[in-house]
């Protein structure tokens, strides 16, 4: 990689991402909606919503991130999926025309584990399994990655499907879950029993950068963990224990939990707006979301770095 393109470039990843590639001396051009400063040398201001740059920005291009897209909603509706495909699908082959137009190479996709299934799962799922989502989210995806791998755009299209990405950020269900805990506001959680996937931030970007730079990413789709399942109860407790608190020896039941999560559905439908805790909420909470991240451990030699329970301690014991 000489000059690469990074979309979304100011957000949670895209940071990241443009300052792990400057860092290596590569030249960054970030693509965004509206001006901002940055770990990137240039930049291109663009809506890929709205339009699309020109063969002439991509000048000298050699590889594109493309993380820019319609992120995933908690509360989706049938009605989203027209936004979702023209954010996440349409516009991604808007660019990658763009891409073609301008000789650029390499095209590293950010797509999500959604891509196969919005059910979550309690035997890890890898590269080989079937792909059935039904959320307008995962449809996307799937829909975009397949223009990236079959489109025929570029010579060289890699697709990544990074589980839940976690790090020092504000934004995103484990954030909220800390600020929760550390207010006092969540009660302490059962062991549900189910085991989730993660990956923290420096080690998507890792994954990232070795399907830009290997030959053998090319054509391939990789999912991105850090080769852990984490229950809820396990990440309840090391919260608890990154905060400098002992976790209580008593567990709210299950049984009370979906009480409240009916009274949450009662009380939505009711008020027309979204109560804390419903349904959702406790599916979320108590689902098992496996993946295995095999193939790219093997086949690229990545080396997750990062675990939950180090970074939370490193990350809260700052406050």
């Amino acid at each position: 990689m000489n000059k690469v393109l990074v979309t979304g470039a100011n957000g949670f990843i895209g940071g990241h991402l443009c300052a792990a590639l400057q860092q290596q001396g590569i030249y960054v051009l970030a693509m965004l909606r509206s001006p901002s400063q940055g770990a990137w040398q240039s930049s291109v201001i663009v809506d890929l919503t709205m339009a699309m740059p020109s063969a002439a920005d991509l000048h000298g291009v050699d590889t594109i991130f493309h993380l820019a897209g319609k992120a995933h909603a908690v509360a989706e509706c049938e009605q989203d999926g027209a936004e979702y495909d023209r954010i996440n699908s349409q516009a991604t082959e808007g660019l990658l025309q763009v891409a073609a137009a301008a000789g650029v190479r390499r095209f590293v996709f950010f797509s999500s584990v959604k891509a196969i299934t919005d059910q979550g799962s309690a035997t890890p799922l890898d590269e080989t399994s079937p792909c059935a989502p039904d959320s307008p989210y995962g449809l996307s995806k799937l829909k975009a990655e397949a223009l990236v791998l079959q489109g025929g755009y570029v010579p060289e299209p890699v697709v990544l499907r990074p589980c839940m990405v976690y790090g020092e950020s504000d934004k995103g269900n484990l954030p909220r879950m800390v600020r929760m805990v550390a207010k006092g506001l969540m009660p302490p959680l059962p062991d549900f029993g189910n085991q989730r996937a993660m990956v923290h931030v420096d080690d998507i970007v890792q994954a990232a950068i070795l399907a830009a730079e290997l030959p053998q990413a090319v054509n391939q789709i990789y999912i991105v963990s850090d080769g852990q399942h984490y229950s809820t109860r396990y990440i309840y407790e090391a919260i608890c224990q990154a905060l400098g608190r002992v976790p209580p020896r008593w567990h709210v039941p299950l049984w009370l939990l979906h009480i409240m999560a009916r009274t949450g559905d009662l009380l939505s439908s009711a008020l027309h707006r979204r109560m804390p805790f419903d349904s959702s909420a406790l599916q979320r909470l108590s689902e098992s979301a496996c993946y295995s991240s095999t193939k790219i451990q093997q086949q690229l030699g990545f080396t997750p770095r990062r675990q939950l329970g180090e970074f939370l301690q490193q990350w809260l014991g700052k406050h």
